[in-house]
């Protein structure tokens, strides 16, 4: 999960990432404002935006207004130290508000792994299947398989996703550092080399191509927890 942070300072948002590192595989890149973030925004996909608020509300209005129109599903917390102002923010679609939180990164990511619920899991289990994500590994009866570095990252990122059509665009921008200087084709070796692994145990593939989209993690009967 790729996350940008906005009006945090440096130590802070380092102090945070840690924190939501416990609960998700994620990526955090910081924004020192508004500004500085459209430029994050522009050649980024992030799926959680946390914001200090800066008391601008026209430019808050157009940033959130940009963001969801990019990606509707992108979630967007606000900090704020205005307990009046909540109603202005929700209208704007805001997902959540905190009031303070700006030196308590536990407490922040806490908040954020309650937004983020369904995207956290330390095992997915899928029928016979069962992905084990501290271990790395993969489970079908009796065969286990190990995937290591991007390629599990991958089946992890799509898995927890289930049925959800991703671009390999999307996929880079979630899970490499900077994802401007990966190739297309990386994501193409690594789902063959997932789906080459995967089949020697199921015998089925669980990864789909849906054309001129992207990919998703298909299966009948799903359970993350």
């Amino acid at each position: 999960m790729r996350i940008l942070t906005i009006g945090f300072s440096e130590e802070f948002a380092k102090e945070l990432e840690k924190e939501i590192s416990k609960y998700f595989i994620c990526i955090l890149d910081s924004a020192e404002d508004l500004y500085d973030a459209t430029n994050f925004t522009y050649f980024r996909h992030y799926e959680l935006i946390i914001v200090v608020d800066e008391k601008m509300k026209y430019a808050m209005e157009r940033f959130v207004k940009e963001i969801k129109l990019k990606k509707p599903e992108t979630k967007i917390i606000v900090i704020t130290d205005d307990i009046k102002n909540h109603k202005e923010f929700f209208d704007l679609k805001i997902d959540d508000i905190l009031v303070d939180h700006t030196d308590q990164p536990d407490l922040l990511a806490a908040r954020v792994l309650a937004n983020m619920r369904n995207l956290f899991g330390t095992q997915i289990n899928i029928d016979k299947l069962t992905i084990d994500i501290p271990s790395k590994k993969i489970k079908y009866d009796d065969k286990i398989v190990t995937l290591n570095g991007k390629t599990f990252d991958i089946l992890v990122y799509l898995a927890l996703r289930n049925q959800r059509v991703f671009s390999k665009d999307e996929i880079i921008n979630a899970l490499w550092e900077e994802p401007e200087y990966v190739s297309d084709n990386t994501v193409e070796v690594a789902i063959n080399q997932i789906r080459k692994r995967l089949k020697s145990i199921l015998g089925f593939q669980v990864i789909h191509t849906v054309r001129r989209r992207g990919y998703k993690f298909s299966s009948e009967v799903s359970e993350v927890k």
